[in-house]
């Protein structure tokens, strides 16, 4: 064991003979700082500093890869963090063994995702992952995403303010999750404090005219038919029929839209929905299941005279049936129902028909919300007849709401303003007793 100046002459210089297994060249500057040479030719810097009682050694690099000075600087921020309290050797094995977040992306949806939420929220989940999320971070070791590369992720989207702050919440989702294991600390997430880019609602409310053309097209389209927009210019259109060209809407698909407005239902729970979730007595449709869970659905009289009038399949169970599958028995003696798939097609039609074209199928649930709150029904009723599991959702709507405060002072502000424009009003004298 020598003690030298360690350079790049020093190193290439230090040999190990074949009957020793290794030796050693230490730093006389830097204590603790060496060069282990072994009969292979090969050379290695190493710290070494005492711990807990006992000494340790740990191997920085290979000569030729690392310069002695690149060395040195690494043996001073080993030796340094030692004198702070640390110890760099659990430290390096711990960063061995950290996973990179396309690892632990993987293991968030298997385990947590799948067999705890709803198909279509992992189906968005998995979607901003392979577009926005992996792509840019995936290679990363968890541990090391630091709050830079999450802003620079999010600003990198800042043209779809929507997907880029759903892409940082989903972040922060897998970053909790992990820290609820103890593989990174939940205190330093990254994505805690980025600012959210700033969102415009879509929310679209039909007005009173604009339902009465709806339910004119939905008459219309279940009668004489809507008007078929054909392409003329195509390779078949001299097979067209001639004149004026009407279709006929389906009537399961003219009754899925009216339900809809009618009780304010999301798409897939009324889509989805079996005869046997159908209470006529009460005028419920309990579902086993949503997208907040177990639900009641409320059936005015009008929904319920909807549902009366449409053809029913007794084998069926849903109420707007889908496609057959006889797939997977081998006897097809018991056929594979399946719901409607969607309404895309008709609502096209309908709304083009009524004049409503850019007007989505939810937006028939904000109309059903909105002439509540308008009604003065009060916000929690609302919630609760929207099936929304927080009161904040419901909140977007309060700007509609006619409360009692609101009426009241209608009341009086029309009663002064009536005696002020009424010149024929007399003052009634109050006398003293």
């Amino acid at each position: 064991m020598t003690s030298k100046r360690i350079g790049k002459r020093t190193v290439e210089a230090l040999r190990c003979p074949h009957t020793a297994d290794r030796v050693f060249l230490w730093d006389d500057a830097l204590s603790g700082f060496g060069v282990a040479a072994y009969p292979s030719g090969r050379k290695v810097y190493v710290a070494q500093f005492r711990q807990a009682g006992r000494s340790r050694r740990m191997k920085l690099g290979e000569h030729g890869r690392l310069t002695p000075d690149e060395a040195r600087s690494a043996a001073k921020k080993v030796l340094g963090a030692v004198e702070s309290g640390e110890d760099p050797i659990e430290k390096r094995r711990a960063a061995r063994g950290a996973r990179t977040l396309r690892e632990v992306a993987e293991e968030f949806m298997s385990l947590h995702v799948v067999p705890k939420r709803k198909p279509r929220t992992g189906s968005e989940y998995q979607r901003l992952l392979d577009l926005h999320i992996l792509p840019a971070l995936g290679s990363r070791v968890m541990s090391g995403i630091r709050k830079v590369d999450i802003s620079r992720m999010h600003a990198g989207l800042s043209d779809r303010p929507g997907a880029a702050n759903r892409a940082i919440a989903l972040f922060s989702n897998v970053w909790n999750w992990a820290g609820s294991r103890d593989e990174v600390s939940e205190a330093a997430n990254p994505a805690r404090g980025v600012e959210h880019y700033p969102e415009k609602p879509k929310e679209r409310y039909l007005s009173t005219e604009e339902l009465a053309r709806l339910g004119d097209a939905l008459r219309r389209a279940e009668s004489t038919g809507l008007p078929w927009n054909a392409d003329v210019l195509g390779p078949n259109a001299k097979h067209l029929p001639k004149g004026p060209r009407f279709t006929r809407i389906d009537p399961h698909a003219v009754a899925a839209i009216r339900l809809l407005i009618l009780t304010g239902a999301r798409l897939r729970e009324i889509l989805h929905a079996k005869w046997e979730y159908v209470d006529w007595n009460r005028g419920l449709m309990h579902l086993p299941d949503s997208k907040t869970g177990r639900k009641t659905i409320y059936l005015p009289s009008a929904a319920l005279s909807v549902l009366q009038i449409l053809a029913r399949d007794e084998k069926n169970p849903y109420i707007f049936p889908g496609s057959v599958s006889d797939k997977g028995d081998v006897n097809k003696s018991k056929p594979n129902y399946k719901p409607r798939a969607d309404l895309k097609k008709p609502w096209a039609a309908v709304s083009r028909a009524a004049g409503l074209e850019g007007v989505r199928l939810h937006d028939l649930r904000h109309s059903f919300a909105s002439t509540g709150a308008g009604a003065s029904l009060g916000l929690p009723m609302i919630g609760k007849l929207l099936g929304h599991s927080q009161p904040t959702t419901t909140a977007r709507y309060a700007h509609l709401d006619a409360d009692p405060l609101r009426r009241a002072a209608n009341l009086i502000g029309n009663q002064i303003s009536a005696a002020m424009n009424n010149p024929a009003a007399a003052v009634v004298p109050l006398h003293g007793r």
